[in-house]
């Protein structure tokens, strides 16, 4: 009968495996008294530790889980660095949140950008457009996101074109901004869905067809409802933008602190009625006010039409009451 082997015959070379005593001595690591661990990382090679770390960064949920994979070694930090890593993060993974905005953040997302990572284009853009004031450059990354498909940047450029942000009334043009809304819905996006719906209806920016326009919003309305139902069974509320969520945050924190990069002090600008939007006017009176109560703003109809579902609905109600009686005594 053969004899178990001896976890002593490891350390003497007897496991058959002769390929152990040629390893460099740096990848070497004696684990307590028995036995010898072989660092294998260290004999992986570039292309397959980039292509773990390319598929970690397109499934990652927040922006510490591609920090997390750069934190074994420097190697590992260097890797995690490559453009082929960074072109190839998620939605999720580039969206810093507001009160963790620094230096570095920026940094991370600039670098995101150069790769060709069209989520980090998009979010960054945005930042840069509503919240830091840079308009010309916050521009050309949505331009550069919306030229590669990306449907959020097509239809935030055709809210800046339906009001002519970052300049005056005369660079507003409805039709540029339909054109761009015509083809974020086609790729899916429900906001734009409404707004087309709404532009079809009113004639605004295009032909009017009010059968076309009531056809988009049906559409948008039942895709919302899917995508709401199931987002509430994920997470228990619906799911929001990454780049209107910040917004949101940056003005609430910029409010606290009586502070804050871009034109944030500026107390005739005006932040979008709609709660979860985040865009502020980039001049006064930019946004179109409700016409009934003249006390909300609105960057765009689809943001008209949510918040008027939500609570507008009562409270322009109670507004529009008070009008015509503030409007007696003001005489």
């Amino acid at each position: 009968m053969r004899k178990p082997t001896t976890r002593s015959g490891l350390n003497k070379g007897s496991c058959g495996n002769s390929k152990a005593a040629t390893l460099p001595a740096k990848q070497k690591v004696v684990s307590g008294h028995r036995g010898v661990v072989v660092d294998a990382f260290d004999c992986l090679p570039d292309d397959l530790v980039l292509a773990v770390l390319a598929g970690l960064a397109a499934r990652a949920g927040c922006p510490a889980d591609l920090a997390a994979a750069a934190l074994p070694c420097r190697r590992f930090r260097d890797l995690a660095a490559h453009p082929a890593v960074l072109s190839r993060a998620s939605a999720a993974a580039v969206a810093v949140p507001a009160g963790r905005w620094s230096d570095s953040a920026h940094r991370f997302l600039r670098r995101c950008a150069a790769a060709g990572n069209l989520h980090a284009c998009y979010f960054l853009g945005m930042v840069r457009f509503y919240c830091i004031g840079s308009r010309a450059t916050g521009a050309a990354l949505l331009a550069r996101a919306a030229a590669g498909g990306h449907a959020a940047a097509l239809y935030a450029l055709a809210v800046v074109q339906f009001n002519g942000s970052g300049g005056d009334k005369a660079d507003k043009d409805p039709r540029a901004g339909v054109a761009l809304c015509a083809r974020a819905a086609w790729l899916g996006h429900v906001p734009a869905l409404r707004e087309l719906g709404h532009c079809l209806q009113d004639g605004y920016g295009a032909r009017r067809d009010a059968a076309a326009g009531r056809h988009f919003l049906l559409h948008a309305a039942a895709r919302e409802l899917v995508s709401s139902s199931l987002h509430r069974r994920r997470n228990g509320e619906e799911e929001e933008d990454a780049a209107s969520r910040f917004m949101v945050e940056w003005w609430a924190l910029a409010a606290k602190t009586g502070g804050g990069e871009g034109d944030c002090n500026d107390a005739d600008v005006r932040l979008c009625s709609h709660p979860r939007c985040g865009r502020r006017e980039t001049r006064r009176q930019e946004f179109r006010r409700c016409s009934a109560c003249w006390s909300a703003i609105y960057c765009s109809r689809a943001c008209q039409a949510l918040d008027w579902k939500r609570v507008h609905r009562a409270q322009c109600a109670a507004a529009a009451s008070r009008w015509p009686a503030a409007a007696g005594n003001a005489q």
